[in-house]
């Protein structure tokens, strides 16, 4: 087995999740994430805890979701019911085949799953232990226009970074934004300033998302305005959107274009009231991170990038916001991007990707 296999299920056991002597601990995976899942297993066997495992699908979970009727849904409901006052900790490892699978489910099903359930996933997000990851897949080094073996060898390196030492670099990031009113946005197509006053700031570094790497908040709800335009793929239920530009009056999304169906675009951000509103911002300082690749775990922690969120905002970071939805949107501020500066307070912090503050520069790792 490959050794950074059994370092990947030390950090998520040990770390991530923290798992202690008989906590309940539900695995959701496909058969191709075995070789993880086997040693995960022993892991969580060392620490005298209890492990389940829930097989699943992508095509499957994509049929069954299509065929959902209402009489179903509070089934799921009573389903995830049961997973959070079962479970004291979630592993879900995704593998990707299809970027595609689940375009065609209908939007007024997930609609109707994600507002009935939405104290469960409530639940599940800020009241367990619970962490993300994706095994690497053919589909994934596609994706990144890498070989198979090159794809994993770099999604190996990616998820087991050193991150103590990227929190202790964050340490004076998350002090600075802690004091911060007024933030300003400034890149290709994009000028837009907002609030963070007085909304916790969460470093995060392995606890929930692996790979890791992101420092986020919140705005505060009503303070945007200006337009963001994003230069990474922006996938979400099925479909894959570029070139997304939204423009934003006193907090709320007034205009959206993308390079695809517009009216698809439209009919996400016609989903709730909150969905036209921000629930989170955030900047990436993954230092192996540099390119997009069309999957929000990854392209999120780019080193030099930042994500708005249209949608529901976190507990630990609630700026008010909520809505069935919560989707990251991935802007890289890097030179070779296109460049972009970020001010706080009318200071600049950040240009082209590089922190510019003496106390920030930890966090550029080996950009010059």
């Amino acid at each position: 087995m490959d050794e950074r296999i059994k370092k990947l299920s030390k950090t998520i056991v040990d770390y991530s999740i923290a798992v202690k002597e008989n906590d309940k601990v539900l695995i959701s995976c496909s058969i191709e994430c075995k070789p993880l899942v086997k040693q995960l297993l022993a892991d969580i066997a060392l620490k005298k805890a209890h492990a389940f495992v829930d097989l699943y699908d992508s095509e499957l979970e994509a049929l069954l979701l299509k065929n959902t009727s209402e009489v179903k849904i509070p089934m799921i409901k009573k389903q995830k019911r049961y997973d959070v006052d079962t479970y004291d900790c979630f592993i879900h490892i995704r593998y990707t085949k299809n970027e595609y699978e689940g375009k065609d489910v209908p939007a007024n099903i997930r609609k109707q799953i994600g507002e009935a359930t939405v104290e469960e996933d409530d639940i599940r997000i800020n009241e367990r232990r619970w962490v993300l990851l994706n095994y690497p897949s053919e589909i994934d080094a596609y994706k990144a226009q890498k070989s198979t073996e090159e794809f994993t060898n770099y999604a190996l390196d990616v998820m087991t970074v050193d991150y103590k030492k990227m929190h202790d670099a964050m340490v004076p990031l998350k002090k600075l934004m802690e004091k911060t009113d007024k933030v300003r946005l400034v890149a290709p197509n994009t000028d837009i300033t907002f609030s963070i006053k007085d909304i916790p700031v969460v470093p995060c570094c392995g606890e929930n998302n692996i790979p890791d790497g992101e420092i986020f908040t919140a705005p505060v709800k009503e303070s945007i305005n200006g337009t963001i335009t994003f230069n990474t793929p922006c996938p979400y239920q099925g479909n894959i959107y570029t070139g997304v530009s939204l423009t934003y009056e006193n907090g709320k999304l007034v205009e959206c274009h993308c390079n695809e169906d517009n009216e698809a675009l439209k009919t996400i951000f016609d989903t709730d009231e909150g969905s036209r509103y921000v629930g989170e911002f955030s900047i990436g300082v993954n230092p192996q991170i540099l390119d997009p690749m069309g999957d929000i775990l990854y392209d999120e922690k780019i080193l030099g990038s930042i994500h708005f969120t249209p949608g529901r905002a976190y507990k630990e970071a609630f700026n008010g916001n909520t809505s069935a939805i919560h989707w990251d949107m991935v802007l890289v501020m890097r030179k070779e991007y296109g460049g972009g500066e970020i001010y706080f307070d009318d200071q600049l912090i950040r240009k082209d990707g590089i922190f510019t503050l003496e106390e920030l520069k930890p966090l550029n790792y080996h950009l010059k």
